[in-house]
C-alpha cells in the first residue's frame, strides 16, 4: 500500500522519535499509525482559539478518500463543527451530498477516491489509531433522518449487505460466498424480510479496489425469490433517491439487523443503530480492535466480529435466536 507521509520536520520527527522509543517492538506498518495518531491531535492544536473562544463559521473540510474513513472520522469530524457553529463547507466525491446532510454548504468535486486521500492529517484520526477517544467528532444522527414510511415489510428487515473486490491488491479475501449466503438466507429468511445488498461499479464512487461479479444475482432470484433485491428497489425509487448512496441510506434506516463485510460496507452498516455481524478476516482493523472500539461509537450499534466463516455462522444463531 502506497502511503502519503507526514511532513519531515522538528516536530514528526519528535513524534516518530518518542513512537519508535516507546512501541518499536511493533511492526513498522503498524507503528505508522501510532505517530499518524499524535501527528493528528497535534494538528489540531493550531485551531484552538478558533474552534473553543471565537467560534466563527470558517471551517472547509475536503477529503477524497476512501469510504471507510470518510464515514468513520471525517463526516463525523465534520457534524461536530456543524453543531460546534464552527463549519463553512465540505468537499468530497461525488455521490456525497445525502451523507453530508447537515452541511451548509457541499460540494462534491472529487470523481474518484484515493488511498493517498486518506491521509488527511486536519482529521481527528486517519484509518487505525490506538486511541479512539476523539475529541471534535459526534456521531452522525442517520438513522433518525433518514427513517421514512416507504421502505417497510411485513417482517422486520435485515439487511445482508455483501462486496467481492480486490483487497490490498490482491483477490478478495473477506466476502459472503454463495455458500454462506445459502447459510444466511436458509437460518433467517424465515423470521426477517432479508434485503441483500451488493453495490455495482457503476452506482458507487471507484477508488483503489476493483468490484468483481460473484454471479451470485440469478443465483437468488432462481432460488430465493422471497429475497429483496436492493438493485431491484433501486430500479424502482419509490423514494425517489438522487443516488445510490442516497438510496441505501433511505433502506438502512428502516433496519436494525445488518450483517456486512470488511471496510466501507461494514462502516455503512454500523451507522443505523442496531446490531450489525462484520466478517473480517483481515487487516489493521483487528490489531486497533476497530470493532471493538470505533465502530460501536457510529451509531450506538451492538457490533459482532467474525473472523472466519465459522464464528459467522454463529453469530448468524444469535440473530436466529433473538427477536
Amino acid at each position: 500500500m502506497n502511503r502519503q507521509h507526514i511532513p519531515n520536520n522538528i516536530i514528526t520527527k519528535l513524534i516518530s522519535l518518542y513512537v519508535r522509543l516507546r512501541f518499536g517492538k511493533l511492526h513498522h506498518d503498524v507503528r505508522y499509525y501510532y505517530r499518524d495518531t499524535y501527528y493528528c491531535q497535534f494538528i489540531q492544536w493550531k485551531y484552538f482559539f478558533r474552534d473553543y473562544i471565537f467560534k466563527k463559521k470558517y471551517k472547509t473540510i475536503s477529503f477524497n478518500g476512501e469510504f471507510a474513513p470518510e464515514l468513520e472520522f471525517v463526516i463525523p469530524f465534520a457534524y461536530w463543527h456543524f453543531k460546534n457553529g464552527t463549519l463553512l463547507k465540505t468537499e468530497a466525491a461525488k455521490f456525497t451530498s445525502e451523507m453530508y446532510f447537515f452541511s451548509p454548504n457541499h460540494q462534491e468535486v472529487f470523481d474518484v477516491r484515493t488511498n493517498e486521500g486518506n491521509y488527511n492529517y486536519e482529521t481527528p484520526r486517519i484509518l487505525y489509531s490506538q486511541d479512539y477517544d476523539m475529541k471534535k467528532w459526534e456521531k452522525v444522527p442517520y438513522k433518525a433522518h433518514f427513517k421514512n414510511d416507504i421502505y417497510i415489510f411485513d417482517k422486520p428487515i435485515l439487511m445482508v449487505a455483501n462486496r467481492y473486490n480486490t483487497e490490498w491488491d490482491g483477490p478478495p479475501i473477506s466476502f459472503f460466498s454463495i455458500e454462506t449466503l445459502q447459510y444466511i438466507f436458509d437460518s433467517l429468511g424465515e423470521k426477517y424480510q432479508i434485503v441483500y445488498n451488493r453495490p455495482k461499479a457503476k452506482n458507487i464512487t471507484s477508488d483503489t479496489s476493483e468490484v468483481n461479479d460473484l454471479n451470485e444475482y440469478d443465483w437468488i432470484k432462481e432460488n430465493y425469490p422471497a429475497i429483496v433485491l436492493m438493485d431491484d428497489l433501486f430500479f424502482e425509487n419509490k423514494i425517489k433517491a438522487k443516488n445510490y448512496n442516497h438510496f441505501q441510506m433511505c433502506v438502512y434506516a428502516n433496519a436494525d439487523k445488518f450483517i456486512s463485510i470488511h471496510g466501507g460496507t461494514a462502516a455503512l452498516a454500523s451507522c443505523f443503530e442496531g446490531s450489525n455481524i462484520i466478517l473480517s478476516k483481515k487487516g489493521p482493523e483487528h490489531h486497533f480492535g476497530c470493532y471493538q472500539k470505533l465502530f460501536p461509537k457510529l451509531s450506538n450499534a451492538k457490533i459482532y466480529h467474525a473472523k472466519n466463516d465459522e464464528e459467522l455462522m454463529n453469530f448468524v444463531k444469535i440473530y436466529a435466536a433473538n427477536s
